[in-house]
């Protein structure tokens, strides 16, 4: 399958190297090069690239303003940022948009074909330094204390927590009744059994509470 490709860079240098690289790459072809994030969404939508490889710096609209805006359309292009700016709040910024790859400048001409190819296929690619940054900051991140938020948990029984289940999903108590092959009457008491173990006065202080304690995922 050929990839078709946008290349957006405010410096025109910069774009045109771009393509020269993909050019030669048989599976790639770049349908175009713009320093304009406007101009881009345009090209997007009548050129249909499966791949946008973007800088955040652009005229008329940023990088990033650009990759918002595209992902509302109703077939986005998967996006590849090349870009100098690594900061933890740009990270942020264009993960959170929807990016698939994040590369920096530095990248090795492979590592980007690599990222095209990737993100053609839907899967994330980030450069090594932005990689080590993300795991540290997720090792840093204190692990779930279900026993603490919600001391009655530990209590529950398995059939009671499939209950928790479906109510939270929003099933009747005649549908967890029916899932169950057990009585209504029966599922009245596995409830009325959790909201007393958790303190709770009713259901939807039960699904909140579920929820909030990673009883419910």
């Amino acid at each position: 399958m050929t990839i078709r490709v946008l290349i957006c860079d405010e410096l025109p240098i910069i774009g045109d190297g771009l393509r020269t690289l993909l050019d030669a790459v048989p599976d790639i072809e770049v349908i175009g090069t713009t320093d304009n994030g406007m101009e881009a969404i345009v090209l997007v939508r009548t050129a249909r690239p499966e791949v946008v490889v973007t800088d955040l710096n652009l005229r008329t609209i940023s990088g990033l303003e650009m990759i918002r805006r595209l992902a509302k359309e109703d077939t986005p292009p998967s996006i590849v940022v090349f870009t100098e700016a690594d900061a933890d709040k740009t990270v942020s910024d264009v993960l959170h948009a929807g990016v698939s790859c994040l590369l920096g400048k530095d990248a090795r001409p492979q590592e980007l074909i690599a990222a095209i190819q990737a993100a053609a296929t839907g899967q994330t690619v980030l450069a090594p330094s932005i990689a080590q940054r993300l795991v540290g900051w997720f090792r840093a991140q204190p692990e779930p204390q279900e026993a603490a938020m919600c001391p009655g948990a530990s209590e529950l029984t398995s059939r009671e927590r499939e209950v928790v289940r479906m109510v939270a999903r929003g099933m009747s108590t005649e549908e967890v009744a029916r899932e169950l092959i057990i009585g209504e009457a029966t599922v009245r008491t596995h409830v009325y059994r959790v909201r007393t173990k958790l303190g709770v006065r009713d259901r939807a202080e039960l699904v909140s509470l579920a929820y909030r304690s990673g009883l419910i995922n």
